[in-house]
């Protein structure tokens, strides 16, 4: 069978190379070329990197695939809408990240995360004119971790993923069952989506920051909070007096009151700087007593 692959992400990358090394990948098709900043050089995303280390030919037209005589397109977080005339010529089928209908969408991973769910999945369905409605040939299960980052979850997802795939591209797909359940939309994570509220429980802050790129405030700039644990115990000094936002120094970083709880604040990423351990910043920081994240 002759195949095409749409993608863009690292993680995608994994599957690009498996399926080279089983099928006839005719095609690669991924975003245009980007510039990391203003005066970097234009450079290529992780999917069309490793299809020219591969030798397979590369578009960033979607269009193009109807003119190679590809019978299946295999698509893996493309991030762009395919449209409907194209899908009539070029059959294609997509390994989303999640256990369809829920979380259809951008951010499935994301977004089971931050709901605290337990369980998720990936799932092969059939590309349609709709947001991951299409009939689905197979779905595999994986369990949340309590400390899964997205990054961590999404990549044992892809691997996952991979046999799935071949499976069905050996056995053939057949025509795929209808989604059934409760409907859910993993919409794109936005900077608020990761805006840490200090009010908020201690276990849904470190929901946040699993997810990656959490901030907050601190003496008005920005602090990202790269790594944290949490308990239900109260920030060690004096619990009476801590409000939440107030830390205090621990063994192991930065107890930082919560709603409920506290976080064990690792490693946070100063605004402009690299990350570096919560308790060398704080050191460099001189903390006051009473002084807070915001």
């Amino acid at each position: 069978m002759r195949l095409a692959f749409l993608g863009t992400p690292e993680f995608a990358v994994p599957v690009l190379e498996a399926l080279a090394d089983s099928h006839d990948v005719a095609l690669v098709i991924s975003r245009a070329d980007r510039r990391r900043s203003r005066r970097g050089q234009l450079e290529a995303s992780p999917v069309k990197a490793a299809a020219q280390r591969l030798g397979i030919p590369t578009t960033e037209r979607v269009r193009d695939v109807t003119a190679w005589e590809i019978e299946l397109g295999v698509v893996v977080a493309f991030g762009r809408i395919i449209k409907e005339d194209v899908l009539r010529r070029v059959p294609m089928v997509n390994l989303h990240l999640s256990l369809l209908p829920r979380w259809r969408g951008a951010a499935p991973v994301q977004r089971a995360i931050l709901a605290g769910d337990q369980e998720t999945g990936i799932c092969l369905m059939s590309l349609d004119e709709g947001l991951d409605t299409g009939p689905v040939h197979g779905c595999d299960r994986m369990p949340i971790k309590s400390d899964d980052t997205a990054d961590e979850l999404t990549d044992r997802l892809t691997q996952l993923g991979i046999p799935l795939l071949l499976r069905h591209l050996d056995e053939g797909l057949g025509s795929g069952s209808p989604q059934t359940g409760e409907a859910t939309y993993a919409e794109k994570i936005t900077a608020d989506d990761l805006r840490l509220r200090w009010t908020d429980p201690a276990v849904a802050l470190h929901r946040q920051i699993r997810v990656g790129a959490a901030w907050c405030r601190f003496r008005d700039r920005r602090l990202g909070v790269v790594d944290a644990t949490w308990r239900t115990e109260p920030p060690e000094g004096d619990p009476g007096e801590l409000d939440p936002g107030e830390l205090v120094s621990v063994e192991g970083g930065l107890a930082v009151a919560a709603g409920e709880g506290q976080l064990i604040v690792r490693q946070v990423k100063p605004e402009g700087r690299r990350s570096v351990p919560a308790l060398d910043w704080a050191n460099g920081a001189r903390l006051v007593a009473g002084e807070r994240l915001e």
